[in-house]
């Protein structure tokens, strides 16, 4: 991307009900004394081409914020999401202000984004064309009846494992959701909702370790994650 930044804005769908964490708030709960969702959002907060971040919450959290999230106001908004997903997005959309041009979207509960990848969606962002990050797939992947019997096997050789962030133009993801909610469609992600009116849609090498925090272990792998990265920080900081 040529000529000068964009102004990026941060759309983040935290509104799950986590019933696969055993219906607690999995974007509250505490990671390194620290809440998962702040872990998904500092990366943000410190690029300098992000000029707005809104937070979906469920609709009782959004009336009344953790202290901890309002104190990073005006920055950060926070908004009331959806039933779904889609939903969830369409409402942070719109707390966008006008000057955005290009909007990433990142999972509330994803807590081990690293800067670069960031960066790296940020500047695909060109011509119409979106940028998501993931990894190819590296495990067999079976296509199945609704019964559980096997119908193929997929070529995993063309297949990736998709995640956050994923970046658009924002009148190209606008567009997107507003067809969306006309058709009564809701996407597992944002770039199947953009695939579907014909954007393009590029992929960023990510990498496994960048997790969406779904299970209770996954809160260990992300901690031993953490202390990983700090360890090697420490060792850096050490030798230079």
């Amino acid at each position: 991307m040529t000529g000068p930044s964009p102004a990026v804005g941060v759309v983040v769908p935290a509104a799950g009900s986590g019933t696969r964490m055993g219906s607690v708030r999995k974007q509250f709960q505490d990671l390194l004394g620290r809440p998962v969702l702040r872990w998904s959002l500092d990366p943000f907060l410190e690029h300098d081409a992000v000029r707005s971040i809104v937070v979906a919450l469920p609709s009782e959290d959004a009336a009344a914020p953790p202290s901890w999230l309002e104190a990073l106001a005006p920055r950060v908004k926070v908004v009331a999401g959806g039933a779904t997903r889609t939903e969830s997005v369409a409402h942070a959309l719109k707390g966008l202000p006008d000057e955005v041009s290009v909007v990433v979207v990142h999972d509330g509960a994803r807590p081990l984004v690293r800067p670069e990848w960031i960066e790296a969606c940020v500047l695909a962002v060109d011509s119409g064309c979106g940028a998501v990050v993931g990894f190819p797939a590296v495990d067999t992947i079976k296509r199945a009846d609704a019964t559980g019997l096997v119908q193929g096997t997929e070529d995993r050789a063309s297949l990736w494992q998709v995640q956050t962030p994923q970046a658009f133009p924002r009148a190209l993801l606008e567009e997107a959701h507003r067809r969306a909610g006309a058709d009564g469609v809701s996407g597992t992600d944002d770039a199947q909702l953009v695939e579907r009116v014909g954007g393009r849609v590029r992929l960023i090498r990510g990498s496994p370790e960048n997790i969406k925090i779904t299970f209770p272990a996954d809160l260990l792998y992300a901690e031993a994650v953490l202390r990983l990265r700090r360890e090697g920080a420490h060792a850096q900081e050490a030798e230079s």
